[in-house]
């Protein structure tokens, strides 16, 4: 497995931008920078360039930054899910088929979503009655039996 560091250009920016904005300077400063807005109003008597000045900033940062927290954001949860996969993957007894659950269909996602709510609500019944519900029952989703035949996938050992 190769862990090359060096990023792409855009990456880098990315995350310096994260961590710059992300400082309670970058907070400070933009505060400081609507003062200085609303003070030279009266210098400016409030007229339409002085407010377009403000509205155009504000416009053109937020556009910007949607997509640096979006880039951050994906990079983010990439991440997350490669170190659960693993975990999954490693796990004696994990199921293997939720691995990628994220590139499942809504509706697949759904079922698998019950299938472990009832699951947990089965465990809370248990603790009512003052028994444990660390045991690991076997969870068998059936919006998956048909697509592990189709594609041949192997259960864990």
């Amino acid at each position: 497995m190769s862990m090359r560091r060096r990023n792409h250009p855009f990456t880098r920016f990315a995350k310096w931008a994260s961590r710059a904005t992300g400082h309670p300077i970058a907070f400070i400063l933009a505060a400081l920078v609507i003062v200085v807005w609303a003070v030279t109003g009266p210098m400016f008597q409030f007229n339409d360039t002085w407010q377009l000045v403000i509205n155009t900033g504000t416009t053109i940062v937020t556009f910007l930054m949607v997509f640096l927290i979006q880039n951050t954001q994906n990079r983010d949860t990439a991440a997350i899910h490669i170190k659960l996969d693993e975990i999954i993957r490693c796990s004696e007894g994990a199921h293997n088929a939720l691995l990628d659950l994220e590139e499942m269909e809504d509706k697949e996602i759904e079922a698998m979503r019950q299938d472990y709510e009832r699951l947990a609500a089965s465990a809370r019944k248990l603790l009512r009655k003052g028994q444990k519900d660390t045991h690991v029952p076997e969870v068998k989703p059936q919006s998956l039996e048909p697509a592990e035949v189709k594609k041949g996938v192997s259960k864990k050992p």
